[in-house]
C-alpha cells in the first residue's frame, strides 16, 4: 500500500510528462488526478490503521548507496507523524489536481502544469516518508526544484520568472545550512538512519565542535543548522521574502505550496527531528523567538495588502511562526496539529480566492472587489468557513490547533523565561492582525458596494488613496500570460465557479469545520500517547502537553478576545465607515508605506546581497575576464598570432613564377652571404 502511495504520483508525472502531447491535455488531466485520489485514500487508510493501530514500520525499497562508513538505504518510516503528513500532502494535492482541471481549463500547456504538480507532491511524500537524512534531502531538493517550474510556470512573464528565482535562491541559503546539518549528524553519529542517530543524541549532550573558530555545543550546533534549512523552506523571518512572490505562479499552486508540501516540509523537519531539538535547549530558544517574530511580521504586512492571495499569503507565513513556536516550547504534537487543521483551512482560503479570481475574470486587487456575495454565493460561503477557521472562531479547526500553541506559550514560561512570554505576547496580537486582515479581506471582496463594471468609480473608496505611488506592489494583477484575451474583466458579471471547482471547495470546508474537533483528543489530548507512538520525542521532564491544559482562564480565552477585537475594527473600517482606511493611512505615511513594502526587507536585501553581488560579478567580467584573460589571451597574444599568420599566408599564392622568383632571390642571397663572408 505504502509503494502505492507513494508512487502513483510519480507515475501521473511520467505519463503527462513524457507523453502528455500523444493522450492531450484532458487524458493528462484525468490520469495524474486519478492516481492522486487513490493516493488520498489509501492515505486516509493508512492514517487510520497506523494512527490508531499498528506501530512504526520500515520498508526497505532499495540499498541507495554504500562508500565506506556511509550506508544509505530507500526506505520508508511509516509512523503516525509520517502517515499525518501523507494525509495532508495527498489530500490537499488531490483536491488541488480536480480543481486546476477547471481553473486552468483555457491553458494549452495543460498537461506540463499537471505533470509538475504530480512531481511535486512525489518530492513532497519523498521527504515525508524518508528513513534518513539523505533521503529527506532528496524529498527536501525536489519539492525545490518542483516550486521553481510552477511559481514559473507562466515563464512568458518576467515577474513569474523573477519569482521562481527568488524562491529557489532563497532557499539554497538555508538548503546550505541544512546540508552542514546533516555532515555533522554524520560526523557525530556515523550515521544518517534515524534508527541509528536518534538513540545515540543523549550520549552527544556534552560534546563540543569547533566551528568557525569557536567551540560550540555540538548538539547546539547541529540543531542550529538544520534550522536554517527549515527557516528557509518554511519561509520563517529574515529567510521569508520568496513566500509573496511566489504568489505569481497559477492559484493552485499558491494551495499546493502554501498549504500541503513546501512550507510544512521544515515543521515537519523539526518534529521529525525532535531527538536532537530535545537536547539542544539553546535552538529550541531560538525556534520560539523566529517563530514568534515571524507570526507578529506577516501579521503586519497583511493588514495593508490589497491582492487577494498576498493576504493568504502572509497569513501562511504568519501560521508557520505559530508553528514553530509550538515547536520550539516542546509541544511538537501542537505544532503538528496545528500544520494538520492550517492544511484544510489554507487550502481551502486559496482555493476559493481562485474562484474569486476566475469570476472576476483574473482580476486579483481587492480594492476592484466587493458585492460579490450576491453573485458567487458558494464561493462566499466556503471563504467565510475558512476565515472563520483561520482567526479561531470556536468549534472551526483553528480554534483547537491555534489555541493550543497559545496556551502552551503561556505554559512554558516557567521553563524557557522570556523567549515562551516574548511569544505569548506577539502570538496573542498576532491573532488580532490576523483577525482584521481575514475579515477585511472577506468584507472588501464580498460585501459593500461593487467596484467593478464599467459604473464603478475610479476611486476605490478603502485604503487606496495614494497606491500608486508605492513601486514594485503594484504590478498588474491580471496579467496572466494565457488571460489576456479576458482584459480585466471590469465589463464582465462575476459568475460562479464551475462544479469540478467547487467540490475541492465542499471537501476542505468540511475539513474546515470538523478537523479540529474530530482529532483534538489524538493529537493533543488525553489520547496523545496512543495515537503519536514515540513518532514525536519529548524529555522526561518535558510536560508542556499537561500543563497547556492548567493554564489560567484568562490566557484561554486571550485568543477569543484578539480575534472579536480585529473583527470588529474590520466591520467597523470596512462596511459601516469605509472612509476610514484612507484617512488613517493618509494620517501615519510612514508606518502605512512601511508595511505596504514589508519593512522594506526586499530593498534592504537589494543593497546587501543584490547590488554588490552584481558588481562584483560586472567587475569580473570586465576587468577579470575580459580585460584580462581576454586581453591577455583571444584579445592579445592569440591575435597577435592570428595577424602575423594571415600575412604571412598571403604569401602562398599558389604561382609557379612566385616560388621560382622566391628561390632565385635566395640563391642571391646566399651567393652574396658566402663572399661577403669569405672576404
Amino acid at each position: 500500500m505504502y509503494h502505492a502511495i507513494v508512487f502513483l504520483p510519480l507515475i501521473g508525472f511520467l505519463i503527462a510528462g513524457l507523453f502528455g502531447r500523444l493522450i492531450g491535455a484532458r487524458g493528462s488531466e484525468i490520469v495524474t488526478t486519478s492516481l492522486l485520489i487513490v493516493s488520498a485514500v489509501l492515505s486516509w487508510i493508512a492514517f487510520f490503521n497506523v494512527g490508531f493501530g499498528a506501530g512504526t514500520t520500515r520498508i526497505q525499497v532499495a540499498t541507495w548507496m554504500s562508500s565506506g562508513g556511509l550506508q544509505v538505504d530507500w526506505a520508508f518510516r511509516v509512523d503516525t507523524l509520517t502517515v499525518v503528513m501523507l494525509v495532508v500532502v495527498n489530500t490537499v494535492s488531490s483536491l488541488v489536481h480536480l480543481y486546476s482541471i477547471g481553473y486552468m481549463h483555457e491553458d494549452p500547456h495543460r498537461p506540463r502544469f499537471f505533470a509538475y504538480l504530480s512531481l511535486f507532491t512525489f518530492a513532497m511524500l519523498m521527504l515525508v516518508t524518508a528513513d534518513n537524512l539523505l533521503q529527506m534531502f532528496f524529498g527536501w531538493e525536489g519539492v525545490g526544484l518542483a516550486s521553481y517550474l510552477l511559481i514559473g510556470f507562466w515563464y512568458q512573464k518576467p515577474s513569474a520568472c523573477a519569482a521562481a528565482m527568488k524562491a529557489f535562491i532563497v532557499n539554497r541559503v538555508g538548503d546550505f545550512g541544512f546540508l552542514l546539518g546533516i555532515f555533522l549528524v554524520f560526523v557525530l553519529t556515523g550515521s544518517v538512519a534515524f534508527d541509528t542517530i536518534f538513540p545515540q543524541i543523549a550520549g552527544l549532550t556534552e560534546r563540543s565542535f569547533r566551528f568557525l573558530g569557536y567551540d560550540w555545543n555540538a548538539l547546539t550546533l547541529t540543531a542550529l543548522l538544520l534550522f536554517m534549512g527549515a527557516m528557509g523552506k518554511s519561509a520563517q523571518f529574515l529567510l521569508h521574502t520568496w513566500l509573496p512572490d511566489a504568489m505569481e505562479g497559477p492559484t493552485p499552486v499558491s494551495a499546493l505550496i502554501h498549504a500541503a508540501t513546501m512550507v510544512t516540509a521544515g515543521v515537519f523537519m523539526v518534529a521529525r527531528l525532535s531527538p536532537i531539538f530535545e537536547y539542544a535547549p539553546v535552538a529550541l530558544t531560538v525556534v520560539i523567538v523566529i517563530g514568534a517574530t515571524t507570526a507578529f511580521f506577516a501579521a503586519t504586512v497583511g493588514l495593508v495588502q490589497n491582492d487577494i492571495k498576498r493576504v493568504i499569503a502572509y497569513s501562511t507565513c504568519s501560521q508557520l511562526g505559530y508553528m514553530f513556536v509550538a515547536l520550539g516550547v516542546g509541544a511538537y504534537s501542537a505544532g503538528v496539529f496545528h500544520l494538520f487543521t492550517h492544511a484544510f483551512f489554507k487550502a481551502l482560503l486559496f482555493l476559493g480566492a481562485g474562484s474569486v479570481i476566475h469570476a472576476m475574470h483574473h482580476e486579483q486587487d481587492m480594492r476592484n472587489m466587493g458585492g460579490l456575495r450576491k453573485h458567487i454565493p458558494l464561493t462566499a460561503a466556503a471563504m467565510t468557513v475558512g476565515t472563520l477557521a483561520l482567526t479561531g472562531f470556536p468549534l472551526f479547526a483553528g480554534y483547537f490547533s491555534k489555541d493550543a500553541i497559545i496556551e502552551s506559550a503561556y505554559a512554558a514560561v516557567a521553563h524557557k523565561g522570556f523567549a515562551a512570554s516574548y511569544a505569548f505576547v506577539l502570538l496573542v496580537v498576532a491573532a488580532c492582525f490576523t483577525s482584521f486582515y481575514s475579515w477585511r479581506l472577506y468584507f472588501m471582496t464580498f460585501e459593500g458596494k461593487p467596484r467593478w463594471g464599467a459604473g464603478a468609480h475610479a476611486s476605490h473608496g478603502h485604503d487606496d488613496h495614494a497606491h500608486a505611488a508605492h513601486g514594485h506592489d503594484d504590478h498588474a494583477h491580471a496579467a496572466h500570460a494565457h488571460d489576456d484575451h479576458h482584459g480585466h474583466g471590469h465589463d464582465h458579471k462575476p459568475h460562479e465557479s464551475p462544479l469540478v471547482m467547487l467540490i475541492p471547495l465542499a471537501l476542505l470546508s468540511l475539513g474546515a469545520v470538523a478537523a479540529g474537533f474530530a482529532f483534538k483528543g489524538a493529537f493533543i489530548g488525553d489520547g496523545y500517547d496512543a495515537f503519536w507512538k514515540s513518532s514525536l520525542f519529548t524529555a522526561k521532564d518535558n510536560h508542556i502537553l499537561h500543563e497547556m491544559h492548567e493554564v489560567p482562564k484568562w490566557v484561554i480565552w486571550s485568543p477569543f478576545v484578539a480575534m472579536l477585537i480585529g473583527f470588529v475594527l474590520a466591520l467597523y473600517m470596512y462596511l459601516l465607515r469605509p472612509d476610514v482606511p484612507g484617512k488613517l493611512a493618509a494620517a501615519n505615511p510612514v508606518l502605512y508605506r512601511f508595511l505596504l513594502n514589508k519593512w522594506y526587507f526586499d530593498e534592504i536585501y537589494d543593497f546587501l546581497f543584490v547590488k554588490p553581488s552584481m558588481w562584483i560579478g560586472k567587475f569580473l567580467w570586465k576587468k577579470g575576464d575580459g580585460f584580462v584573460i581576454d586581453g591577455m589571451g583571444p584579445d592579445g597574444i592569440s591575435a597577435r598570432v592570428v595577424d602575423v599568420t594571415n600575412r604571412v599566408v598571403r604569401l602562398q599564392t599558389g604561382y609557379l613564377y612566385h616560388y621560382a622568383f622566391a628561390m632565385l632571390m635566395g640563391v642571391a642571397g646566399l651567393v652574396t652571404w658566402y663572399l661577403v663572408a669569405r672576404g
